[in-house]
């Protein structure tokens, strides 16, 4: 990884290296004009004082980064990223790696985390979490002095650098044709945010399942948080026409839909049948326990880690399917015999 040097810092202003050491260790010797837009270019290409002893070295961080582009609000209860975090730490603590977690607002702050990050040496390696169609990290990620990266999603996401991920596509696929197997026309989906690549993934081979099987498909749009979960349930099942099955994108949306379904009078599962994303001991913990599409999840977390400690030393890239998740019903889904 190429390190942010004061001779680029000082290329960038048009002065000598000698005016940038003044100015960053706030020494006289420059102008108080040459000083602020040495500043300000030192902080637009991420230099960080702390980073030149670590540079001069050439030493490992021994830390990798992960940041998440996310309301920290929804952290809290969404208990897919305490268990992938807990695989990661599996596999960091057998290397006496540390994790760097950063929880920022949007798209634009976490490349701002990743440039900051490059230009101080701060990580060894990245993990990189909720790709977009399009992606703006792919690219940056590819440039040739960018942080070894493993990204977290389908390979038609990755732009051919190494991803690890599940076959949501076919987990999808299965469940539709549960439900249609149970007797279930009218299948509804609770997904979550749009702009998520897998989320798009979820919706296509949703669409082109129940299109198949001659159902009638419904998508009600939130952003996994148990009050959109509810919201979206409720906008559904007071339809005329309202669906008997839903497939939740999380587990807490999965539960608050089932607390609608109470307080409608809409029987679980006679009369509606529920299943929730990323089985979770929530699923099994609640009455009647959820039906789930599950895949072990801390497992996933290990096997990103370790694909990404390959990255760190030199192996080349790959895409490494780690599992489909399998549908388990359970109290949750029944069979569907009108009206």
């Amino acid at each position: 990884m190429r390190r942010i040097t004061i001779a680029d810092i000082a290329q960038r202003a048009g002065v000598s290296t000698g005016a940038v050491s003044y100015a960053l260790n706030d020494r006289p010797g420059v102008s108080a004009d040459t000083r602020a837009r040495i500043l300000a270019i030192a902080g637009e290409l991420g230099w960080e004082p702390s980073s030149a002893a670590r540079s001069l070295s050439g030493a490992r961080t021994e830390t990798v980064g992960l940041v998440l582009a996310r309301d920290p609000n929804t952290l809290g209860f969404e208990s897919f990223y305490m268990q992938f975090i807990a695989g990661i730490e599996s596999e960091l603590a057998k290397r006496s790696y540390g994790l760097l977690l950063q929880v920022v607002p949007d798209l634009e702050a976490e490349m701002r985390a990743y440039r900051k990050w490059r230009a101080a040496r701060r990580v060894d390696g990245v993990v990189t979490v909720d790709l977009r169609l399009d992606d703006p990290r792919v690219p940056w990620l590819t440039e040739p002095d960018s942080i070894p990266a493993v990204l977290v999603g389908d390979p038609v996401l990755a732009g051919g650098l190494t991803s690890v991920w599940t076959d949501d596509a076919s987990a999808m696929r299965e469940s539709v044709r549960y439900l249609h197997a149970m007797g279930h026309r009218r299948i509804a989906r609770v997904s979550g945010v749009k702009s998520f690549g897998h989320t798009q993934i979820r919706d296509d081979a949703f669409r082109d399942e129940t299109a198949r099987l001659g159902e009638e498909g419904q998508i009600g749009r939130t952003d996994y948080t148990p009050d959109q979960g509810a919201g979206a349930t409720r906008t559904l099942l007071t339809r005329a026409d309202r669906p008997t099955a839903i497939i939740y994108d999380n587990d807490v949306m999965a539960l608050a839909g089932l607390g609608v379904a109470n307080e409608l009078g809409i029987l679980v599962p006679a009369e509606l049948s529920i299943i929730a994303w990323d089985d979770s001991p929530l699923c099994v913990a609640t009455y009647p326990r959820l039906s789930a599409l599950s895949h072990d999840v801390t497992s996933f977390g290990a096997h990103v880690a370790r694909r990404l400690f390959d990255r760190i030393e030199g192996a080349k890239g790959g895409s490494f399917l780690d599992s489909t998740p399998t549908l388990r019903p359970r109290g949750t889904t029944a069979r569907y015999v009108g009206p």
